[in-house]
């Protein structure tokens, strides 16, 4: 039997190039054997629950790299700030508003706390199938709508790239005198160079929270909590429900990895920002010269919510087939491991240390198959009845999927978890109210929330996704046939 150990360093010692995260891609050669460094809360080492001495000096030097009132590390990951954010700010059974297609973590934070959600519904790109933004005018409509709402959470930038207008929300959330929170997950890298968007955390964001592993040379779970320094906040109710989610026994070695990163970005953030904007640019401009690959840039900027694009996050949009074909292409053929593959797309997650080597495979390897696409579809042509549909053109005409659904909401989420339930069929669900989320990754967006009816929509989407080979969470049961659903409830 192979251990994880064994599994772990074969993959890292093959040829296989990482287009995935964690952001330092194999390439930090710099640091000391782990094990050295692996401590308790010594003598000299400092507490990261009450820190005093190296750690706090290692926070401030954070904060000041990234122009914070205040920087917290995080040793949990991004969740463990969301967790503390959404606690912090919004008081036990209070309302907030909260994107839809937020991370799992902003749920799990909504049921510790009882709270009320207020969905802001983020705009659907078609052309490439994904989501888009959050507009400002429905954060401006729901706390008209629901003025006791006492916090707003949005994802700026997506799993995709698509970033919001953070500014005119957050001026938006201020003015009806309510903080904003962004889980900027997957922007730790924003802001060190104008070819990326700016960060929330000088557009107004009050907290940010931000994933150094997903973008950064760091290990993963490391992640930091940003104050802004106009944050209208309670700071010691964060701490305090830092204290709480943040394990009691945080790891040096990720701390030294967080220290160690934002020492990297303020000595050599600038220049090694500018060759990686240079290599993106360089193959952004080779993919535009490909006939049946399709990538989107800055020219999506403007439409469906979409005030800005992370253009480090390279999706791959095919004419025919669909992302986990192209993914099984590039994994089988040329030994390249994408990300994430989707229905009609696949990501390739890049950052500041992927080498030059890494981008030229991926254009030979994305020349090929371009050309092997454009032969296929001239083989079909004249052929009676033949012809090449996308993966994307297949999902809007079954279910005419536009990324979003609008259930329902018959009891709160805090009432579905914990209500007594009985487990049907998923096929024979429809009108039972759910007891459980139900995901389709990606996008992210949650199908189906506890507490929602599930209606007939829903289980058409989840046929399809599932006849496509897509991946849906989120149930107990992890092959999607069963459900829990509430035994009082129709």
């Amino acid at each position: 039997m192979t251990t994880l150990y064994d599994a772990l360093l074969a993959y890292g010692k093959s040829d296989v190039y990482p287009f995935h995260m964690p952001g330092h891609k194999r390439q930090v050669e710099d640091f000391e054997n782990p094990f050295l460094i692996d401590i308790t809360e010594i003598d000299g080492f400092d507490n990261l629950h009450h820190p005093e001495g190296i750690l706090k000096e290692a926070q401030e030097r954070a904060a000041e790299v990234y122009g914070s009132r205040s920087t917290y590390f995080l040793v949990n990951g991004s969740t463990c700030g969301i967790l503390s954010a959404v606690s912090a700010l919004v008081r036990p059974g209070g309302e907030i508003g909260l994107a839809r297609n937020c991370h799992k973590a902003s749920y799990h934070a909504c049921y510790l706390g009882d709270l009320v959600i207020h969905s802001l519904y983020p705009q659907w790109e078609p052309k490439f199938g994904i989501n888009g933004g959050i507009l400002p005018e429905d954060v401006e409509k729901l706390l008209k709508d629901y003025p006791k709402t006492q916090a707003v959470l949005i994802t700026s930038p997506t799993y995709d790239g698509a970033v919001s207008d953070v500014k005119r929300i957050a001026e938006i959330c201020h003015a009806h005198g309510i903080p904003l929170i962004v889980d900027e997950a997957h922007g730790a890298h924003l802001g060190f160079c104008p070819y990326f968007p700016e960060s929330a955390l000088k557009l107004g964001a009050d907290v940010v929270i931000q994933s150094f592993h997903k973008t950064l040379p760091s290990f993963t779970q490391t992640a930091v909590l940003h104050v802004s320094k106009s944050a209208r906040v309670d700071e010691d109710r964060i701490r305090r429900f830092l204290g709480i989610y943040q394990s009691s026994s945080p790891s040096y070695i990720f701390m030294a990895a967080m220290d160690r990163c934002v020492e990297f970005l303020k000595n050599e953030g600038k220049e090694r920002f500018e060759a990686f904007a240079a290599r993106l640019e360089d193959f952004y401009a080779f993919i535009r010269g490909l006939e049946r690959i399709r990538i989107p840039g800055y020219e999506i900027r403007g439409d469906y919510g979409i005030f800005d694009f992370d253009r480090s996050k390279i999706l791959l949009v095919p004419d025919a087939h669909g992302g986990e074909w192209l993914a099984e292409e590039l994994r089988k053929k040329d030994h390249l491991e994408l990300e994430m593959a989707a229905g009609g797309y696949g990501l390739a997650l890049t950052s500041v240390m992927d080498t030059e080597e890494g981008f030229e495979r991926l254009r030979k390897a994305l020349n090929r198959i371009d050309g092997e696409l454009a032969d296929e579809e001239a083989a079909c042509v004249g052929k009676v009845g033949a012809g090449v549909e996308s993966a994307l053109d297949r999902r809007s005409r079954s279910v005419g999927y536009d990324g979003v659904v609008h259930n329902e909401i018959v009891v709160s989420l805090r009432e579905a978890y914990d209500g007594e339930k009985e487990t049907v069929p998923l096929k024979e669900s429809e009108g039972r109210i759910s007891g459980e989320f139900l995901y389709l990754y990606p996008p992210g967006i949650p199908l189906l929330m506890p507490g929602e009816r599930i209606s007939r929509d829903v289980l058409g989407r989840v046929a399809f996704f599932q006849g496509e080979g897509l991946s849906i969470q989120g149930l107990r049961d992890y092959r999607a046939e069963f459900i829990d659903v509430l035994k009082k409830g129709r």
